[in-house]
């Protein structure tokens, strides 16, 4: 296959995916090494940073996936009839904040740090793609164990979670704390 078949291939397949594929699949898939793929994914990519394009080529870890460029988010709405998603709430971006930077936690590690039920707040994310069930935590009563997706780093922009901002857990309290004396 010349570089233009290979090209054509690797849009075919993510776009019949509709999921994020993984470097090795796609090398699998078309035949060819791992190295000269992802030679041909950046290309690709590279191309499609420009205006004349309305899909991009995302990574997601050591995954890729075909996705709509934001700024024709408007015309998909329009095409499709679709209702707006609802923003997450503060509760829930909380929530979020916890698996993401914890991962894998459980409902009640969540609950210990946010000092509140969140049962409802974990379920919504589950419902909407965001956090997942990673397993069960071997202790009298096997919690479940939750951690962030791959429609999560999609979601909020990130290639991966070392793409996380960074949070500097020294710092100085927000609020004055009194003094003991």
């Amino acid at each position: 296959m010349d570089i233009k078949q290979v090209k054509a291939a690797i849009e075919a397949v993510l776009f019949a995916s509709g999921e994020p594929i993984s470097l090795d699949r796609l090398a699998q898939a078309l035949e060819t090494d791992k190295n000269t793929v992802q030679k041909i994914l950046s290309i690709m990519m590279e191309e499609r940073e420009g205006k004349e394009y309305g899909v991009s080529i995302v990574k997601l870890d050591d995954s890729y996936q075909l996705a709509t460029k934001p700024e024709y988010s408007h015309y998909i709405r329009n095409a499709v009839n679709q209702r707006r998603n609802m923003p997450l709430s503060q509760a829930a971006m909380e929530t979020l904040a916890i698996v993401a930077y914890n991962q894998p936690v459980t409902k009640g590690y969540i609950e210990q740090v946010r000092g509140v039920d969140s049962s409802r707040i974990v379920s919504s994310l589950v419902e909407k793609g965001l956090i997942e069930e990673r397993g069960r935590l071997d202790v009298p009563g096997r919690p479940i164990l939750y951690g962030t997706t791959l429609n999560f780093l999609r979601c909020f922009g990130l290639k991966s979670l070392n793409d996380l901002p960074r949070i500097d857990v020294d710092e100085e309290p927000a609020v004055d704390l009194p003094s003991e004396s």
